[in-house]
C-alpha cells in the first residue's frame, strides 16, 4: 500500500501540503481533486519520485512498477506500433538480453531469453500494442505511420497508449481525457475499469471520474481528506461535512459570546471574578471551529443577442472537406478531399444541438464550415439575416495569437467591433472587462503564447461574450478547464438565448445543455435518436466493426493464393448439412450465454435506477457510501456486460454470415 504519514510538501517557499496522513490500498482506483494550484501535481511529483517529502514520512512498496504518461512531445520517425511497444519495458529489457545472448553464443542465456520473453507476451504484444492505438482513435491503415507525422494531441494519444502498454502495479494519469474524443474516452474509461493495479488520476470530466474512482482524495487548503466512493459520492458527503461544520461553528460562536458576555460582565466584581477567571480559560482552551469561507467562484454570462434570426442558417446538399493546395503541383492541380457529403440540415433559433461522431468522422469540418473558416466544396449555406457566430476552436491558438497579450487582443476586437456592439473600446474599460475572467494586474500584460490552456480558453470565451452572438460553434470548450470553470461554461450556455452548438466530449456538459443530437459518421450528418448512453452503445458497435475489419484484412493477407478445388452438388449438400449442424452446435453455448447476458443487463439497468434515485433523496453519510459502492459496481459490471453482449452478438452474426455466404 501507499502511505503518507504526517508529510509536508513544498513548492519553493509556499507549503502546499502540511503534515497531511492518508492511505492508499492496493487495487484502488484514486480521483485526485482540488483547486488548480491546490497541489495535485506536486503529489504526483512525490508519487513518482521526481519529489520528496520536506517532513514525515512517505512509502511506496519496493516492487511495485510505476506507469504514466511521458509530458514531452515525442519526436521520432519511429512506426506508431513500434513506438507503443516500447512501453513495455520489461520486453525492451528482455529483447536486448536476447540480442546480447546471441551475440556471445550462450546458448543457456538465448534460451532463458526466449522462455522468459515467452512469460512476459511477447508473442501477443504487438496486437495488444495496436489494440491500446486503435482504442484510442486511430485508423487501422494509421498503425505503421511515422510518430512524427501526427499533430500534437494524437502524439499525446500515443504516450498514452506507450504509458497503458506498460506493465505496472500504480498507474499515475494526469488530465489524460484531454486529448480525447468521447469515442477513446469511453473506451479508455472501460480499459482502466478492468485494470488490476492501483489507479492514481488527476482530472476535471466528473462523468470520468465517476466511472473510474472508487476513492476520491480531496487537496483544500494544505490539507488532503479520503473519502469512499466516486466523484458525486465526494460532493454529496462534502456538502454534508461543510453543512455540519457551518453548523457547529454556529453554535461555538453563540457559546463564545456568551462566555464573552459573562467575563465581560463579572470579571471586576470580586464576588464573581473566581467564575469569570474559570471561563477565561474555558475560552483559551476551547478548540476553534474554522468557519466555511466560500470561495470565489468563476462565474460569466452571454450577452443577450441583438436579434435572432430564424432559421439561422440552412444548409443544402453540402459537401464539406478540404480544398486542393492553392499552388498545382508540377503535375497539376490537386483534387479536394471530401469529408462530408449530401448534408441537409437547419439550425433553428434557441436549439441547443450536440454534435456526436467517432473520431476523424467530420465533426470539427462541420464545425469549421459553418464558422466559415473552411469554404464548402459544393452545396450552399445560407445563413440568416443578421446572424452573429462566436466560435471556440478546439486549438485557441486558431483564434489567438501567441506573441499578443490579452489587452492587445480585446483592443483590437473592441475597435472591429465598436458599430456594431456599441460597447466602449477605452483600455480601462477593457482591463476591468478582463478582469471578470480572471485577467488582472499584470496578466493582462502577458503574451497569450506563455499562458497555460485554462487561460487560453478564459480569454477565448471572454472575446466570444464581447461579441454578443446568437450562434455559439463550440468544439471542444472544455479542454483545460477546471471543474468550476466547466460549471460556470455550464451555467453560462444554459441561460444564453441563443443557439449552441456543441462538441464536446464532456458528457456532464452535453447532458446540462443539449436538447437533441446529431451524428456525424459514414460520411454524412443525420440526426441520432437517442440519449448519451445510446451513442455510447453506438461507439462499442463501431469499434467492433472497426477490429473485425483488422482482423479481416490480416486473414485475407494471411490466406494462401489460390482457389480450392469445387465439390459435386451431391457432395456440396452434404457438406453444407454437416456445417449447418457444427454451426448449431457451435452457436448453442453463446446463444445461451447471450440471453443471460440480455437478463443480467436488464436486472442491473433496474438496480442502477433505483440507487440513482435513491442518491437523489437525503441519507446518512454510511448510506451515501453504501448506495455510491453499490451504484459503483453495478455500473462496472453493466459496462462488462455490454461488451460481452456485442462480442456475442459479433461472433453470432459473424457465424451466421459465414454460413450463408455463397461458395
Amino acid at each position: 500500500m501507499i502511505q503518507l504519514r504526517n508529510v509536508t510538501l513544498r513548492r519553493g517557499a509556499k507549503v502546499l501540503l502540511d503534515g497531511v496522513s492518508v492511505t492508499i490500498n492496493p487495487g484502488e482506483k484514486v480521483g485526485l481533486v482540488g483547486r488548480n494550484g491546490a497541489g495535485k501535481s506536486t503529489l504526483f511529483a512525490l508519487l513518482n519520485g521526481s519529489l520528496h517529502e520536506d517532513a514525515g514520512d512517505f512509502s511506496v512498496p519496493a516492487q511495485w512498477r510505476l506507469a504514466q504518461v511521458a509530458q514531452d512531445m515525442p519526436e521520432t520517425d519511429e512506426p506508431a506500433t513500434a513506438f507503443v511497444l516500447d512501453g513495455d519495458t520489461r520486453l525492451v529489457t528482455l529483447r536486448e538480453e536476447l540480442a546480447g545472448a546471441e551475440a556471445s553464443g550462450d546458448g543457456i542465456a538465448i534460451a532463458h531469453a526466449h522462455s522468459d520473453l515467452a512469460d512476459a507476451g511477447a508473442h501477443d504484444a504487438a496486437p495488444r500494442a495496436q489494440a491500446l492505438i486503435l482504442g484510442l482513435g486511430f485508423r487501422p491503415d494509421e498503425l505503421d505511420k511515422p510518430v512524427s507525422s501526427f499533430s500534437g494531441g494524437w502524439r499525446m494519444r500515443l504516450q498514452l497508449a506507450r504509458a497503458l502498454m506498460c506493465p505496472s502495479e500504480l498507474l499515475l494519469l494526469d488530465e489524460p481525457t484531454n486529448h480525447l474524443d468521447l469515442d477513446a474516452l469511453v473506451w479508455l474509461e472501460g480499459w482502466l475499469q478492468r485494470y488490476a493495479g492501483t489507479l492514481v488520476v488527476i482530472s476535471h470530466d466528473r462523468e470520468f471520474l465517476d466511472a473510474v474512482t472508487d476513492v476520491t482524495l480531496h487537496i483544500d487548503h494544505q490539507q488532503l481528506a479520503r473519502y469512499g466512493g466516486n466523484y458525486s459520492s465526494f460532493e454529496l458527503l462534502r456538502a454534508q461535512q461543510l453543512e455540519q461544520q457551518q453548523a457547529a461553528f454556529s453554535r461555538q460562536q453563540d457559546k463564545i459570546a456568551h462566555l464573552q458576555k459573562f467575563i465581560d460582565r463579572f470579571k471586576a466584581k470580586a464576588t464573581k471574578a473566581k467564575q469569570a477567571q474559570s471561563r477565561v480559560k474555558a475560552l483559551e482552551r476551547m478548540e476553534k471551529i474554522a468557519p466555511v469561507l466560500a470561495a470565489a467562484e468563476f462565474t460569466f454570462e452571454f450577452k443577450e443577442p441583438q436579434n435572432l434570426p430564424n432559421p439561422m442558417l440552412a444548409i443544402q446538399d453540402g459537401a464539406f472537406g478540404y480544398a486542393p493546395p492553392p499552388q498545382p503541383s508540377p503535375g497539376g492541380a490537386g483534387s479536394p478531399t471530401q469529408i462530408l457529403g449530401n448534408v441537409n440540415r437547419s439550425v433553428l433559433a434557441g436549439q441547443r444541438i450536440g454534435i456526436l461522431g467517432a473520431n476523424g468522422q467530420g465533426k470539427s469540418t462541420l464545425v469549421k464550415t459553418i464558422a466559415r473558416t473552411m469554404p464548402p466544396l459544393a452545396g450552399r449555406v445560407t445563413e440568416g439575416k443578421g446572424l452573429a457566430i462566436g466560435y471556440f476552436a478546439q486549438q485557441e491558438l486558431d483564434v489567438l495569437r501567441p506573441q499578443d497579450t490579452p489587452l492587445e487582443h480585446m483592443v483590437r476586437l473592441a475597435r472591429e467591433l465598436a458599430a456594431a456592439t456599441g460597447q466602449s473600446d477605452r483600455e480601462q474599460d477593457l482591463r476591468n472587462y478582463l478582469g471578470q475572467f480572471l485577467f488582472s494586474g499584470d496578466m493582462v500584460q502577458q503574451a497569450v503564447g506563455s499562458m497555460s490552456g485554462g487561460e487560453k480558453a478564459r480569454l477565448v470565451l471572454a472575446m466570444i461574450v464581447w461579441q454578443r452572438p446568437n450562434l455559439l460553434l463550440l468544439d471542444e470548450p472544455t479542454n483545460h478547464l477546471d471543474l468550476a470553470t466547466r460549471e460556470a461554461l455550464s451555467m453560462a450556455l444554459n441561460e444564453f438565448e441563443g443557439t449552441v452548438m456543441l462538441v464536446s466530449h464532456d458528457r456532464a456538459l452535453l447532458r446540462a445543455v443539449c436538447d437533441e443530437f446529431w451524428l456525424v459518421g459514414r460520411g454524412g450528418v443525420g440526426p441520432f435518436d437517442g440519449d448519451l448512453d445510446d451513442y455510447q452503445r453506438y461507439l462499442l458497435e463501431e469499434s467492433r466493426r472497426i477490429r473485425e475489419q483488422v482482423a479481416t484484412a490480416n486473414a485475407v493477407a494471411a490466406a494462401p493464393q489460390g482457389a480450392e478445388p469445387r465439390l459435386n452438388p451431391q457432395e456440396q449438400r452434404k457438406l453444407q448439412a454437416q456445417q449447418r449442424q457444427l454451426l448449431s452446435t457451435r452457436l448453442k453455448p453463446l446463444k445461451k450465454e447471450l440471453e443471460q447476458a440480455e437478463r443480467r443487463i436488464a436486472a442491473l439497468e433496474t438496480e442502477k435506477a433505483q440507487l440513482e434515485g435513491r442518491l437523489a433523496t437525503v441519507l446518512t453519510p454510511a448510506e451515501i457510501a453504501d448506495a455510491g459502492r453499490r451504484l459503483k459496481a453495478a455500473a462496472e459490471e453493466l459496462g462488462t456486460l455490454e461488451e460481452r453482449w456485442l462480442e456475442l452478438s459479433g461472433e453470432i452474426e459473424a457465424a451466421e454470415a459465414g454460413a450463408i455466404a455463397p461458395g
